[in-house]
């Protein structure tokens, strides 16, 4: 049970941390980067149900690591998150290419570079990650997409998610250190929106 005088916090940052939304038929589906497999196989079966034609996994390696640890059978996130899309009979010919960032940002941002050197028109997205990851992707996805609709659909960690975060100390670091994250690693896209404003 939550502390009553820390309910009003903890629903405050429950709403803002988990995002989510009834997806409808868009023109992509984007993946973050990761080493965790449920938002891959949750954009699989999305694009089963025809959600979607195409997939963008993004993602070399993590900030910190030289090369991608998950599975160092495979060169990067992108590659990994490939295969496990194939192994649920996603076409290959459906799934683009982003595997050089790093981060969250740069998997937006590098993810833009790909879909405008496709010439593709993006109205309408399905963005894929964890459940505990969706506002801060949405964010930096919205920001390097900033004419496109997003339907954030999650993939749901045991644990983590919008019912039992703040159950277990690993459920409180991992979503409070998403708080910490928006604040700290946005201000620089928040001062570039500004500059010159004030």
């Amino acid at each position: 049970m939550v502390p009553e005088s820390m309910r009003e916090y903890t629903e405050a940052v429950t709403r803002f941390i988990f995002v989510q939304d009834v997806p409808s038929i868009s023109d992509i589906i984007f993946i973050p980067g990761s080493g965790h497999e449920g938002h891959v196989l949750h954009a699989a079966a999305l694009y089963h149900q025809g959600l979607a034609p195409l997939l963008l996994p993004s993602g070399l390696h993590g900030k910190y690591d030289a090369s991608f640890t998950c599975d160092p059978s495979f060169p990067s996130e992108w590659a990994w998150m490939r295969s496990l899309l194939m192994d649920r009979g996603v076409p290959d010919g459906h799934i683009l290419c982003e595997d050089r960032s790093t981060y969250t940002w740069e998997n937006a941002q590098f993810s833009r570079a790909v879909v405008d050197r496709a010439n593709l028109r993006v109205r309408r997205a399905i963005l894929c990650c964890r459940a505990h990851h969706a506002r801060r992707a949405l964010f930096y996805y919205q920001t390097a997409f900033p004419d496109t609709k997003f339907y954030v659909c999650p993939s749901a960690d045991p644990g983590i998610s919008a019912d039992d975060w703040f159950l277990t100390q690993s459920g409180r670091h991992t979503v409070l250190g998403e708080v910490r994250r928006l604040g700290d690693q946005i201000l620089d896209i928040y001062d570039s929106a500004f500059q010159g404003q004030l």
